[in-house]
């Protein structure tokens, strides 16, 4: 649809015509809609007498045969209800326009009109004109219409289209109908909602109470935009755990010293109860598509709560199909808007959408619930964003394992194996997680020991183009947001961030509340230090304002284009005073250039479709052939070699030639008309504007026939060749030959209760609460027949004892006691379930960083809970720690970083207790290297190194870095070829070397001294006592022998 044509009046064609020619004037809407249905219950027959000649060749068929089929005969009733719908709309909009309720009484009818035999100038006798006037005067209300921003509006004004925009919902509510505030993302659409409450609070006098559920992301913001604009209103948040909510339901929401409350999607779902209590003034559901499928649970429980007004508020109304536009609207007008079945059947491309008059009627009937603006035609001060695509290589380590997750199934890639969508799909996800970085796998990064350094950006192309990007950015002042749609991407960033020493926050599905508008405010401060805002796609792209950031990086992009196009939209909507730029990601020659040809193709096709002002028809959702071909796109190229394509290119030439490529790129997409886009097909790298996007065409024969003819196999990738891996193990060399060389077995997973509370081993409930659940369990699986399996990994006797005591386990089951109900619902308060798997990985990281006993820096590190929180939860999981299922790999990971922290605190020492012994060290420092003196370095060079590490800091972020710097600059050695030519790889390997044989010699030193205090108080032995005198003997005998060994070693290095 039109932006444009939404946002106006279905009588005047503008904006303003809705409310200047009050065509909504009625005073009781419902009572008039009721009456309408009224009426075409009464005269079902009104509509073939009406259309069975104008309308002829709209859809029906002729009459005159009584041979008609019953899918015709279907056919016609289904279109005569669909007529009967745009009859009853018309109607409606008449009776609007014309501001009179009783036109449409039923009752009205027929009555008899007393008036004089051939008086032929009057409807209406003079006394039933007066009658009617005296009505009108008792009956009218005054349409409420503003000029300028309202007095209860506080702190700024409305733009001019915000106030006409709350003109338009004034003029819905006082005619008592429905209607979706469709803004596009960006304009105010939050502004005009809290408008339109404030003004039903001053002008109408009803204060409330009003409902508004929002994303969890998005209900600070409510709250706050509330008490910015209209501080008059009180709005209150119902989130939080149980207890929390409790005591805010009892100490605020049931006293009733509120106007509107604002809650989530699965705060609905939870307190539904206290919910369905209230008469809502008016019910506002943010990001309305959340119950665009009518069978979701959100969307059965909010369709039972009693409200007076309804608004939906979207910035994306038509995001898939026609279908979810249906259910909208059954949201908001169940009587027009009952069967999806015939809305399906009318607005079909095939059936209906072929008919420009139909789609002209149709959108006379959308017009009146829903407004819609884009940010081009009424926001001139908003710069466009800028959207360049950046290609990029894969690194060598990326090709490596893209060809392993190729080969793994290159059956299905070369169409041999059986083409099984999930495994398909499992395909894709694997091989988008390799373009982002390979170490997104387990296994993959090199360790232990993990270190952040050069290799996390080596590995992957999108990391090294982003290191310089970044590099870029900074100096240019920007503030950036980086997207990915997978959170343990933005761990992989987070440890990024820390090694560049980049100020940042993080926002994903599992940041709590509190947290999110923390991080939110802190970046938005005017004198805010935080240089990157990362966030998952789905969790941080919805009603969140973040325009304190300029640049925004699409790092993967998503499947749905839609959701790409509201991350961008937190950086560029109102109040963005620069130019937005965007930058997306994109692997050359992978799966990830096609995702986003798809998407782009899909975005063109929806602008050609509804901005011409017709609907989207049904769009095919992604299938096999499409994922499979999305998968062989560039794999051949891949297999063809090992070595990385990652260009060495500066980041100015990078943005240059991506410029290029995305302009080149567009116009080939904006030249294709919708027949070609409506026929593109994944399997070809060209365009072609007057036939279907493919590649099997060629000089105007179809080769793809020819396949089919030849009986060859329709797709080959040549795989690489394979090596031989030889198998050293006995056991393991039998055990493979005897599967045949097949991968071992997996046992498959045995079921579950499907409703069992979500209990984690580091959340450390009781053990008690395990037993019961595994009661519960095992129950489970005796009601649905389950029948344990053996064990595959096992000897066949050893497996078959397994089974056998599972499967006792399973009979034996019995449901759990009432008593035993009530234990498990007290156990379940006592674990630390305010713990999440992420907040859980960050405490063992910080463990493994700073050691067990640094417990403040350690909290430092979880940003989510308190130092006290850490303080009681270490407690306990030390106490506690082998209840977990992996505690044995858990507490060798934090031994290995306490013995790293113990060697740091070891050569820290050492190097002070060298340094010390000199007055002057850069000019007195000896090294003692034994036979490790080395040809290349002189000890000048080594004297150098190893005071001005001790100077920077041996275990200081980047020091070897800043170790070449000084070596370069210094000045004895300004024709010192060799040292200055070093790397800080090379550097450091030598600085180890010294380090080395400096904890050898201080080694030495403090056994000696030592030794020689241990003589010196060795307490004098009583020489008569016959046991002691003994002893003191042996002890002397030995130190002789020390003695006389030490000199003949002194001799031999004499």
């Amino acid at each position: 649809m039109d932006g444009n044509d939404i946002s106006e009046t279905p009588s005047s064609e503008s904006a303003e015509g809705l409310m200047e020619t009050e065509l909504f004037s009625v005073k009781d809407e419902p009572e008039m809609v009721e009456k309408e249905s009224v009426e075409m219950k009464i005269h079902p027959d009104v509509e073939p007498m009406e259309t069975n000649e104008n309308e002829e060749g709209i859809g029906e068929t002729s009459t005159s045969s009584n041979n008609f089929n019953v899918g015709s005969q279907f056919e016609k009733d289904s279109f005569k209800r669909f007529k009967m719908l745009l009859k009853k709309t018309e109607n409606f909009s008449h009776c609007l326009s014309a501001g009179d309720v009783e036109s449409v009484d039923v009752g009205a009818k027929g009555r008899p009109r007393n008036q004089s035999e051939g008086d032929h100038r009057h409807r209406k006798t003079e006394k039933e004109e007066d009658e009617e006037l005296i009505n009108q005067v008792k009956k009218s209300e005054t349409l409420i219409r503003f000029e300028k921003t309202p007095f209860y509006i506080e702190n700024g004004e409305m733009r001019d289209y915000q106030i006409r925009g709350l003109n338009w919902l004034i003029s819905l509510q006082h005619n008592g109908i429905n209607g979706i505030l469709a803004d596009e993302m960006g304009l105010g659409k939050t502004l005009q909602t809290v408008a339109v409450i404030g003004f039903m609070k001053h002008y109408k006098n009803a204060s409330g109470p009003h409902l508004v559920i929002a994303p969890k992301s998005t209900l600070q913001n409510w709250i706050n935009e509330f008490g910015k604009w209209c501080p008059s209103l009180k709005a209150v948040a119902l989130i939080g755990i149980a207890e929390a909510r409790a005591d805010l339901i009892r100490n605020e929401i049931l006293p009733g010293k509120w106007d509107v409350l604002v809650t989530s999607y699965e705060m609905v779902l939870k307190e539904k109860s206290l919910l369905r209590k209230y008469a809502w003034q008016y019910l506002v559901i943010d990001e309305a598509h959340r119950i665009k499928n009518e069978h979701s649970k959100l969307s059965e429980i909010v369709r039972e709560f009693k409200s007076k007004h309804r608004l939906l508020i979207t910035g994306t109304p038509l995001q898939n199909n026609l279908h979810e536009l249906w259910a909208l609207l059954n949201f908001l007008l169940p009587d027009m808007f009952a069967l999806a079945s015939d809305f399906d059947s009318w607005f079909t491309t095939n059936d209906m959408m072929g008919n420009q008059d139909l789609v002209a009627r149709l959108h006379k009937v959308l017009k009146p619930f829903l407004l819609r603006r884009l940010k081009s035609d009424v926001e001139k001060t908003l710069l466009p964003k800028k959207e360049v695509k950046i290609y990029v290589g894969l690194s060598k380590m990326q090709r490596e394992w893209y060809t392993k997750i190729l080969m793994k199934d290159i059956d299905v890639v070369n169409g041999a194996g059986k083409l099984e969508k999930a495994r398909i799909m499992n395909i894709l996800m694997h091989l988008r997680k390799c373009c982002n970085h390979p170490y997104l796998f387990d296994g993959a990064e090199p360790g232990p020991p993990y270190t952040t350094d050069q290799h996390l950006v080596d590995n992957s192309g999108k990391m090294v183009l982003l290191d310089k990007l970044l590099a870029k950015l900074k100096a240019q002042g920007s503030r950036v947001l980086i997207f990915s749609s997978m959170s343990r991407m933005l761990d992989l960033l987070e440890d990024y961030c820390w090694w560049r020493s980049y100020r940042y926050c993080r926002l994903d599905g599992q940041t709590v509340h509190d947290e999110r508008q923390k991080s939110i405010d802190e970046f938005n401060k005017p004198d805010s230090d935080k240089f990157i805002f990362m966030l998952t796609t789905r969790a941080g792209g919805l009603g969140i304002n973040l325009t304190a950031a300029d640049v925004v990086i699409i790092y993967d992009s998503d499947w749905n284009p839609q959701v790409d196009l509201q991350a961008m939209d937190r950086a560029h909507r109102i109040g963005q005073k620069k130019q937005v730029r965007v930058f997306r990601f994109i692997t050359d020659n992978t799966v990830d250039e096609r995702i986003i040809e798809r998407a782009e193709m899909k975005l063109h096709l929806d602008s050609i479709v509804i901005q011409q002002g017709r609907l989207t028809d049904s769009q095919k959702a992604l299938g096999k052939e499409d994922m499979l071909d999305m998968i062989r796109h560039g794999a051949d190229q891949v297999f063809a070699s090992k070595d990385s394509t990652i260009t060495d290119e500066d980041i100015d030439t990078i943005l240059e030639k991506a410029e290029q490529k995305t302009e080149a790129l567009n116009k080939k997409i904006a030249s294709l008309g919708e027949t070609s886009l409506r026929n593109f097909a994944l399997d070809a790298p060209s365009f072609d504007a007057d036939s279907n996007y493919t590649v099997y065409k060629f000089e105007g024969e179809d080769y793809r026939e020819k396949q089919k003819n030849v009986g060859g196999i329709g797709y080959w990738i040549e795989p690489p060749k394979r090596e031989r891996k030889a198998n050293y193990q006995v056991d393991a060399y039998f055990r493979e030959a005897m599967r045949g060389g097949h991968a071992e077995p997996k046992a498959p997973k045995a079921p579950r209760p499907p409703k069992q509370p979500n209990v984690q081993d580091f959340q450390f409930y009781p053990k008690r609460l395990f037993e019961l659940l595994e009661k519960e369990v095992y129950l489970h699986r005796k009601t649905i027949g389950y029948r344990a399996q053996r064990p595959p990994d096992l000897p066949t006797k050893e497996a078959e004892r397994k089974q056998k005591e599972e499967q006792k386990k399973i009979d034996s089951a019995v449901p759990l006691t009432e008593e035993e109900q009530n234990e498990k619902i007290q156990l379940l308060t006592q674990g630390q379930s305010n713990w999440s798997r992420r907040e859980f990985q960050q405490f063992i990281k910080a463990n493994e960083k700073y050691g067990r006993h640094d417990l403040e820096n350690i909290a430092k590190e979880i940003d989510t809970k308190s130092a006290t929180e850490v303080e009681e939860y270490a407690k306990l999981f030390w106490e506690r720690l082998d209840e977990l299922s992996d505690h044995e790999r858990i507490l060798a990971t934090i031994e290995k970083g306490e013995a790293r922290i113990q060697r740091r605190q070891s050569i820290k020492k050492a190097l002070d207790e060298k340094i010390a012994k000199y007055k002057a060290p850069f000019h007195q420092l000896r090294i003692q290297y034994g036979t490790n003196k080395g040809k290349n370095y002189t000890e000048e060079e080594d004297r150098f190194m190893v005071c001005q590490l001790h100077k920077l800091g041996f275990d200081k972020d980047n020091v070897y870095e800043e170790l070449r710097q000084a070596v370069r600059s210094a000045p004895q050695f300004r024709f010192d070829w060799f040292i200055k030519s070093r790397t800080s790889t090379e550097l450091q390997r030598r600085c180890n070397t010294l380090i080395s044989l400096i904890e050898k010699e201080m080694g030495e030193v403090e056994v000696k001294r030592k030794h020689s205090q241990k003589s010196t108080n060795a307490p004098t032995a009583n020489t008569n006592d016959p046991k002691t005198a003994a002893v003191t003997k042996s002890g002397q005998k030995r130190k002789s022998e020390q003695s006389t060994s030490k000199g003949t070693s002194s001799k031999r290095q004499k």
